[in-house]
């Protein structure tokens, strides 16, 4: 999912393609439509960030790639915290991981808004990575309550809500609140990925949301 998405607006529809400007034409009339200032093309912002450039941030990846991040897919996701210096802490079977790659697509929600926040993150994030609830031998009797590593960086940021006054979020509460509106733009940014893909373009309704 290298190629950029861009959007114009024409015939009544908002339509969407890889084109390069010079080379827009119309899916629905065919022509090749002329713009003013207001209504050129648009690219869409990637919904997809290098989580070992972003600093104390929830992250959202796939083995399989950006393209199984949708609401739809059934592939397996796979949650870590980055810290301040890009390395991102995940929670698996062989216990909590460190990882300086691999998270170079994947879904940003960032949580550390705090400046008292930010100061500590690092030190209680390693810190917290070598409690005895996050081993290795534990990682399957986690998996059974359905926690993992959603759990192990959810009870991470708890903690760090504790210190500094805050109340306690649950699986829930952080699920709606923080993860499922950035997972519908993603989802919405694949389908319309994917469309282009297979028929060269999509289009929408006016007026549209991206």
């Amino acid at each position: 999912m290298e190629k950029t998405v861009i959007k114009y607006r024409h015939c009544g529809r908002d339509v969407y393609s890889f084109s390069s400007y010079s080379q827009c034409q119309c899916p629905i009339c065919h022509q090749t439509p002329t713009f003013g200032l207001l209504n050129a093309p648009v690219a869409l912002s990637c919904p997809f960030t290098n989580g070992h450039k972003v600093s104390c941030a929830f992250l959202i990846g796939s083995i399989h790639g950006p393209s199984h991040l949708g609401e739809w897919s059934d592939s397996e996701i796979h949650v870590g915290l980055s810290n301040s210096e890009g390395l991102v802490y995940n929670y698996t079977l062989s216990g909590v991981r460190r990882d300086a790659g691999g998270w170079e697509r994947c879904v940003c929600v960032c949580v550390c808004v705090c400046v008292r926040l930010a100061r500590s993150w690092d030190a209680e994030l390693e810190k917290f990575s070598a409690l005895p609830e996050w081993t290795s031998e534990r990682f399957e009797e986690e998996r059974v309550f359905g926690s993992c590593c959603y759990g192990f960086a959810l009870s991470f940021i708890n903690h760090m809500l504790l210190l500094t006054g805050h109340e306690c979020l649950s699986r829930d509460q952080f699920t709606q609140r923080h993860v499922l509106p950035r997972m519908k733009t993603v989802s919405r940014y694949i389908n319309i990925y994917h469309a282009i893909s297979q028929h060269g373009f999509y289009t929408a309704n006016a007026p549209d949301d991206m």
